[in-house]
């Protein structure tokens, strides 16, 4: 088995429980579609979606990290930090107000983790 499979999953759980969050909001705030002009349903939305934004393609290039590599250190480094910091982000965006130190911390974490992953690829990469 390999080491990116687990962090997929966790990050999976994780994105169910924002779905969750976001089905809820809805319900309590009686918003069907969109936002309703509500900042709490636009909020939940939010999290959820750029969770949808990044994770998917940090996930591919720790998977290309991982394959490409015998680093398994590596590959627990980027999954690790990619998972806290798309818990951080969620954290910080969930609050009101706004906790911006964690939400800040946690792009930082997400971002590091995608230019980190893409620079070992192209540094490693053999092309023919």
């Amino acid at each position: 088995m390999t080491i990116l499979p687990v962090y997929a999953a966790l990050l999976a759980l994780l994105f169910v429980l924002l779905s969750i969050r976001t089905i809820r909001t809805r319900h309590s705030r009686k918003v069907a579609l969109g936002h309703g002009d509500d900042p709490a349903m636009l909020r939940a939305m939010r999290v959820h979606a750029n969770f949808a934004e990044y994770v998917p393609l940090a996930l591919l290039l720790i998977y290309f990290v991982e394959t490409g590599s015998h680093a398994p250190w590596l590959v627990h480094l980027l999954g690790s930090a990619l998972l806290l910091g798309r818990l951080c982000h969620a954290f910080g965006m969930s609050r009101t107000p706004e906790n911006f130190r964690y939400r800040v911390a946690g792009m930082g974490l997400t971002f590091t983790v995608i230019l980190v992953s893409a620079a070992h690829i192209l540094i490693t990469a053999r092309l023919p």
